[in-house]
């Protein structure tokens, strides 16, 4: 299958340090598909979850080897009981009995989630066959928030004409506060870090530098201060994020009309990082650019956790699922 260039890019970048993936959709034939590619062009470590016989009787009827692609059945796996263990000490006090843990690693999500907190994978990706909350749960409940008492969010990179953008949030937080907002923006300038993206963080709105008057454009502005007050700690000092705000999206983004509307600005006209003020705008901004744009959307990715645990489209197609692979690799380096 044909790649993109961000896709390649990203490829090699995984060859550098190749991690361990789990795919707890083995049932699901673009998810067979997208380990066999990566595999082959040895991108990452593979496991599987799902039914050992039927997996196996699918690579071999196309004909396909499965060097560095491991096959997992949870029932029949004798780490069971002992990931059930593990997940009743960390949430018996939330009321899970011994008897709920056990059912609950029978949930394949659960299972591959489990797998990283033992150390035995470095991230997963799901969510061709289920929905947003059944990828996410499990990775909040087992992984959780890298910094305590910070909320997880989701990006994309979105690329257009071979630029890569990250957009944030689209996916998780539904109408975040100034101060979820300003930890959003900082996490999305850190994820475009690690994906070679200049951190130029626009913080978006209807209005650009007070050209409109109202509690949502208050609320963006107070989030920029927020972020902006973040970046003078030491973890941020050395690595040239730039944030500014409240920026309509052609401020952001288009140099001519930045210097209307945006003089002097570091980051009007030249924004890789696009920060919406809630997930309605978010999650509309990201299918207008994939839909009618014809932009790649890779996405959503959770930003915040101790490990990454990444989240498909229903309708990702199999180029997505190699792209979110190799994403989440990058992530674990």
């Amino acid at each position: 299958m044909e790649q993109t260039l961000f896709v390649k890019k990203l490829i090699e970048k995984t060859k550098q340090n190749v991690k361990t993936i789990v795919l707890p959709e083995g049932e699901d034939e673009r998810v067979l598909k997208a380990a066999h590619e990566v595999a082959q062009i040895k991108a990452a470590k593979l496991i599987i979850l799902g039914n050992e016989a039927e997996i196996k009787s699918y690579f071999a009827n196309n004909n396909w080897n499965l060097d560095g692609i491991e096959i997992i059945e949870p029932e029949k796996s004798p780490d069971l009981q002992k990931y059930a263990d593990m997940f009743y000490e960390m949430r018996k006090e939330k009321g899970v009995t011994p008897e709920d843990a056990f059912k609950q690693m029978h949930n394949y999500n659960y299972f591959g989630t489990m797998m990283i907190k033992a150390g035995k994978a470095d991230g997963m990706v799901s969510g061709a066959a289920h929905s947003t909350a059944d990828t996410v749960r499990p990775a909040l409940q087992i992984i959780k928030s890298k910094k305590k008492g910070r909320s997880v969010s989701s990006a994309f990179i979105i690329v257009s004409n071979d630029k890569p953008y990250v957009f944030s949030d689209c996916a998780i937080i539904i109408d975040p506060t100034a101060q979820e907002l300003a930890d959003i923006a900082i996490d999305a300038s850190e994820t475009a870090i690690q994906f070679g993206i200049e951190p130029n963080v626009a913080m978006l709105s209807f209005s650009t530098k007070g050209s409109a008057k109202h509690e949502k454009v208050t609320k963006v502005v107070e989030a920029t201060k927020l972020a902006q007050e973040q970046l003078k700690l030491p973890e941020y000092k050395d690595l040239g994020i730039k944030i500014d705000g409240e920026l309509q999206l052609d401020a952001a983004v288009d140099s001519v009309v930045a210097a209307k509307k945006a003089k002097g600005s570091e980051v009007a006209g030249k924004a890789s990082v696009l920060i919406f003020p809630d997930i309605n705008a978010g999650n509309i901004g990201y299918k207008l650019c994939q839909r009618i744009g014809g932009a790649e959307a890779y996405g959503p990715f959770l930003q915040g956790l101790n490990a990454p645990v990444n989240d498909l489209s229903r309708g990702a197609l199999v180029e997505d699922i190699v792209g979110m692979i190799a994403i989440t690799c990058i992530q674990a380096q």
